[in-house]
């Protein structure tokens, strides 16, 4: 995994500046482990830098995302969360409960590989969220 340390080395030899808003953020989202709406990473931030805006904070992600530091992803609740994009990470989420499942990355290269090859498009950086029923809420459903 990439240290905030190594996200900053990367921006900054990419001719973008590490302004203490971005270092917040990327701080935020690493220590999470987790995904993170915007909500709670400008919570967290304006803890840490008091004072930083919700628009900074919006900003910041989508910059992040643009450069391929982070990563959005839906929720449960088809909200938009965010996590670093320091590995692929698709996963499965139950419509009834919410439960979620990752998916290993492997699963899904050869239907990645055949997309790219039908669209011409090069994939840069992929995160699917997939939804459906668990074992156990389809069972319930087939039940009633």
């Amino acid at each position: 995994m990439s240290s905030t340390k190594e996200l900053s080395q990367l921006l900054r030899a990419r001719g973008f500046r590490m302004t203490p808003q971005r270092h917040v953020i990327l701080k935020i989202l690493k220590d999470a482990g987790e995904h993170l709406s915007p909500v709670q990473v400008y919570e967290q931030a304006n803890q840490a830098l008091p004072g930083i805006t919700e628009t900074t904070v919006y900003r910041s992600l989508e910059f992040l995302v643009k450069n391929e530091i982070v990563q959005p992803a839906l929720d449960e609740n088809r909200h938009l969360v965010y996590e670093i994009a320091d590995h692929v990470r698709h996963h499965i989420i139950c419509n009834s409960c919410g439960a979620q499942l990752y998916i290993d990355p492997d699963t899904l290269q050869t239907a990645l590989a055949n997309l790219e090859k039908q669209t011409g498009y090069r994939l840069i950086a992929s995160h699917i969220t997939l939804f459906g029923l668990c074992p156990k809420c389809k069972l319930e459903l087939e039940k009633n």
